[in-house]
């Protein structure tokens, strides 16, 4: 099979989310399966990456659309990648969806209707002489129109649209239409129409041979009214014409405390006093005082969603109680400032660095005894994987994956209700599970013992994709 596999991030060169970790791993899992090849636009950091870049293919305008390149070159352990070459629209600094300082670009519906188009070109074979694609996998909003582009120029492709995170749906004014080259008739509410407003995502969602998203739990909630953000009812449908499939994330094999470079010391299962060297190097980073009690990390972005605010109502009982908190992340201003604060208050027992830097992050993972996770709703998520390979034993609410990979009371801890309450009971568990080292061992070895490889979901995936041809 010749698959397109469609994003706008991968973290081989740049990431914001955990997208750019499924963008990089989950096409190398499939190279057994298919002729995978990514797609991805030509970012300053993608063209520095890349080897071998040459030119396949060049595109005119279309509608309002600029003309572009696509390139071909690859990732340094051979994963082919073709890059969309727009210097107008992809060779700017800042982050892939906006400027330094946060703000999005402006021009994101130009920027990611043209990364669209690219691949829907590309995969129909009008551009790539050599290459065309049996199928394509899109990612996310900002790879939602592929499928419609596809379905307006005719082209006989199917895909495969995968759902990360349905609070971020792409939506602009309608007006932006005729620029982008989207047919007047398919603005309606069982099209592109979404509150008399243009929904990127809702192309993906209507247009596409199969959704998925990446968690069967996941799956089940975004066809209720409290989690579907308004686009319950399409999903409703597809999963009634059983087009709608939750497929569980994985995590790479660097995930490995026994080789990971990144750490202070490496372990394994049952060297505590190995692992112990983390903490301590973790603790003298941020400027933490020596401590016996329980270290707690918040590695996400800082957004309401990942229940950011409970942590912060929360992080005086756990100071008080003997615990510390470190948390790394960047996110909404409010709750930076709020946990910065928390800092100032407490400086020998919170640290917070704003940003987000990988190998931190896993020193974090490798140093902590318990990771938060309190999020209102998580599709997937990763951190409570990671956590769980270099045993810090995570706290999330039974929601999307966080309720499919975590064993509470075995692996980590749930709580049922995104609320104060629902939090401190965990987080009591938490505190008294520590205070039982025998307990504390066990539950150690039982996360570390997780596998969340990524050759199962390959697997379903392929299968998949055959399904679909």
């Amino acid at each position: 099979m010749r698959i397109l596999f469609a994003t706008p991030e991968a973290s081989d060169f740049v990431q914001v989310g955990g997208l750019a970790a499924v963008s990089s791993a989950l096409p190398r899992a499939l190279r057994d399966f298919s002729d995978i090849r990514v797609i991805i636009p030509g970012y300053p950091s993608v063209l520095q990456g890349l080897h071998d870049l040459m030119v396949v293919g060049r595109c005119a305008p279309f509608a309002g659309l600029p003309a572009f390149e696509i390139g071909l070159g690859h990732a340094p352990d051979g994963l082919a990648y073709y890059a969309v070459l727009c210097p107008a629209l992809y060779e700017r600094s800042g982050g892939p969806y906006g400027d330094a300082a946060g703000a999005d670009w402006a021009d994101n519906h130009v920027r990611f209707a043209t990364f669209s188009y690219a691949a829907a070109q590309l995969a129909r074979g009008s551009i790539d002489v050599d290459w065309s694609a049996d199928l394509v996998h899109a990612n996310d909003w900002q790879c939602a129109l592929i499928p419609g582009y596809l379905e307006w120029l005719y082209a006989r492709v199917p895909t495969v649209f995968t759902i990360h995170n349905l609070a971020y749906q792409g939506v602009f004014d309608r007006s932006t239409m005729g620029q982008l080259g989207i047919p007047e008739a398919s603005f309606h509410s069982h099209g592109l129409e979404f509150y008399n407003r243009l929904s990127f995502i809702k192309s993906g969602l209507v247009y596409a041979s199969h959704l998925t998203t990446v968690s069967q739990t996941y799956a089940r909630e975004i066809t209720t009214a409290e989690f579907g953000c308004g686009l319950e009812g399409v999903l409703q449908q597809r999963a009634d014409r059983n087009e709608l499939s939750g497929i569980l994330n994985g995590i790479d094999e660097s995930w490995d405390p026994r080789t990971c470079v990144s750490l202070s010391q490496t372990f394994g299962a049952g060297d505590w006093s190995e692992r112990s060297l983390n903490a301590n190097s973790v603790r003298e980073q941020f400027g933490l005082a020596v401590s016996r009690g329980p270290l707690f990390a918040l590695v996400a972005r800082l957004v309401h969603q990942k229940g950011v605010d409970l942590v912060i109502e929360s992080a005086k009982t756990i100071v008080e109680a003997g615990g510390q908190i470190v948390v790394t992340g960047k996110g909404e201003a409010r709750f930076e400032e709020a946990l910065l604060q928390a800092q100032a208050l407490n400086p020998q027992s919170v640290a917070v660095k704003i940003g987000f830097d990988d190998a931190e992050a896993r020193r974090i993972f490798a140093g902590s005894d318990f990771t938060l996770m309190p999020s209102r709703f998580e599709p997937c998520g990763l951190s409570q994987m990671y956590a769980q390979r270099f045993g810090s034993l995570p706290i999330g609410h039974r929601t999307g994956g966080l309720a499919e990979t975590i064993r509470d009371g075995e692996t980590g801890f749930l709580f049922d209700h995104p609320s104060a309450p629902g939090f401190l009971g965990s987080l009591c568990r938490a505190f008294s599970t520590f205070g039982m080292k025998d307990r504390l061992d066990h539950m150690r070895r039982a996360a570390m013992a997780q596998a969340f490889n990524w050759t199962d979901s390959a697997r379903a995936y392929a299968a998949l994709y055959k399904a679909s041809l």
